[in-house]
């Protein structure tokens, strides 16, 4: 969401010229900045939701191979158990 944010206001700003006027929200308040500096910031801030994002693929992942690993382990420890006595 917020990366979808980001990229559509790099793209808005690729459209302004050069000497536009522009201002970023800085809690709530509104200062003039240069575009080149906001936009290196955007691209900052991009970049680091992608990583945030990959990390948390990774981790995820990682997670369910490790339930899958867990889960296959219990129902060996329990099958002897739901196995009926043979005689």
């Amino acid at each position: 969401m917020e990366k979808s944010e980001v990229e559509q206001t790099i793209a808005e700003l690729q459209k302004t010229v050069e000497t536009a006027v522009i201002y970023k929200a800085v809690g709530s308040l509104l200062v003039k900045a240069e575009k080149l500096k906001v936009t290196e910031e955007l691209v900052e801030r991009k970049e680091l939701l992608e990583t945030r994002s990959t990390v948390l693929a990774r981790q995820e992942e990682r997670m369910r191979s490790q339930i899958k690993e867990s889960q296959t382990k219990l129902q060996e420890d329990l099958n002897p158990v739901n196995q009926p006595p043979t005689s």
